[in-house]
């Protein structure tokens, strides 16, 4: 009964920009998440390009009213997202809510503070979108899935990085025991030598810090050797976790078959409900998909 109180209080044109701006499953709102992610891909592509003086000299005063317009364009598009949704402060503290007006401030404070608005490439993150977009509902499922992993394989993963801060403490001491002795050696202190070990187990090997004596490029060939095994292992613990997560998943796809779509509920805001759902699941309210159509 509340539910539909609240319902009653809305009138249809609010409704309306609501499934235009938050639905996913309509012709009209597919294309407003469309042209919102290629002014999102546009607006941090400038700020990109600003950085770069050679262009910012010649087309500057361009970026500086595309930027503006950007803002102008996402500062409307929050507004009207805390106006249509029943409850302003579930989705201002929301993810996206967070996400969405950290993307407008940086142009704002850059009236203070000089510089602020290289902050706006925080636009980019918004780009998650288009998960709903396309209704990639399976991509977030497989998310999901390596989430889950993770999360399985996090105390093999916690015992494996505890082994390897071992490693490279013992192999960076040694290294600057070896090389530390040598005039002008860049290991001058153990910290600088954790970091070799680091750079050099990890096969990144910048080449800033190499050993000179016959010894240290022998340890120094080890690490590299046993830097290929440490980097298998952890791929494997996740592997396999991932490998029994897909086996479970298989088992309850044929216990229960839904399809979810990207409906979103305007009093919760959760979008993730089945195709034939009327209501959410979550707090009761109608959806507007079904109320449409």
């Amino acid at each position: 009964m509340s539910n539909d109180t609240n319902k009653k209080e809305y009138s249809p044109t609010r409704e309306k920009i609501f499934e235009i701006i938050f639905e996913a499953d309509t012709s009209v709102g597919k294309w407003f998440d469309i042209l919102l992610i290629i002014a999102i891909i546009a607006s941090v592509l400038i700020v990109m390009l600003e950085s770069v003086e050679s262009v910012n000299d010649r087309f500057g005063q361009l970026f500086r009213v595309l930027e503006w317009l950007f803002t102008i364009f996402f500062t409307l598009e929050y507004i009207l997202r805390l106006y249509v949704v029943h409850r302003p402060w579930k989705y201002a503290l929301s993810f996206f809510g967070i996400v969405d007006l950290l993307a407008i401030l940086p142009s704002y404070l850059s009236f203070f503070f000089v510089g602020s608005q290289s902050l706006m490439v925080i636009r980019a993150i918004r780009l998650l979108r288009v998960f709903r977009i396309f209704k990639l509902v399976n991509y977030s499922k497989d998310a999901q899935q390596i989430t889950s992993a993770l999360k399985s394989s996090r105390r093999k993963i916690f015992v494996f990085l505890t082994f390897i801060m071992l490693l490279v403490i013992i192999f960076g001491s040694v290294m600057y025991l070896i090389e530390g002795s040598q005039p002008n050696s860049p290991f001058d202190n153990i910290p600088r030598s954790i970091y070799w070990a680091i750079v050099t187990l990890t096969t990144v090997g910048y080449g800033d810090i190499s050993p000179t004596t016959s010894f240290g490029q022998f340890l120094a060939a080890i690490v590299m050797l046993l830097g290929y095994a440490v980097l298998a292992v952890p791929t494997g613990i996740v592997s396999s976790e991932m490998t029994k997560h897909k086996k479970n998943g298989k088992k309850k796809k044929k216990k229960e078959q839904i399809q979810l779509n990207t409906q979103v509920c305007s009093e919760c805001l959760f979008d993730k409900h089945a195709d034939d759902a009327y209501f959410c699941k979550i707090c009761g309210t109608p959806l507007h998909f079904h109320e449409h159509h």
